[in-house]
C-alpha cells in the first residue's frame, strides 16, 4: 500500500539552521532517507519552504481568491512529506516513528486513495 507521511511541527521547533545541532539532525535525515530508499519503500518526498512562502487559492462563486500564507493558522505546520510503499499500516507506523522530527513534531500517516484506471 502507498502512504503519505506528512511531517508537522512548529516552525521554530527543533534545531535551528547554522547550529551544530541542526547539522547533526540533517545527518539523521540523510540516514533516514537512505535507509528507507535502500529498503525499497521510498516513492518520493521533499521538505517544504516555510509557511510564509505559501499561497492559498480559493474559488468562490466563479471568482478566484488568492491570499498569502497557509490555508489555516496553526502551531504545527506541514514541513515536508515522504511517499512510501509498504505492506501495511503497521509498517508505515514503524517508518513514521523513525523520522527525526517525530520527537518534537508529529507525523500524519495517510493512505493514498487508489483510483480505478480508465475503461
Amino acid at each position: 500500500m502507498r502512504y503519505m507521511l506528512l511531517l508537522y511541527s512548529a516552525e521554530d521547533a527543533g534545531p535551528q539552521p547554522g547550529t551544530d545541532e541542526f547539522a547533526a539532525e540533517m545527518e539523521e535525515w540523510f540516514t533516514y532517507t537512505n535507509e528507507i530508499t535502500e529498503a525499497g519503500h521510498m516513492l518520493g518526498g521533499e521538505p517544504l519552504q516555510p509557511t510564509g512562502t505559501a499561497t492559498t487559492v480559493r474559488v468562490r462563486d466563479g471568482e478566484t481568491l488568492t491570499t498569502d500564507g497557509p490555508f489555516a493558522e496553526t502551531k504545527e505546520v506541514l514541513g515536508g512529506f515522504y511517499m512510501i510503499d509498504v505492506p501495511d499500516l503497521d509498517a508505515a507506523r514503524e517508518w513514521a516513528a523513525k523520522i527525526p522530527s517525530a520527537p518534537y513534531g508529529s507525523v500524519e500517516i495517510r493512505p493514498i486513495m487508489e483510483l480505478p484506471t480508465g475503461p
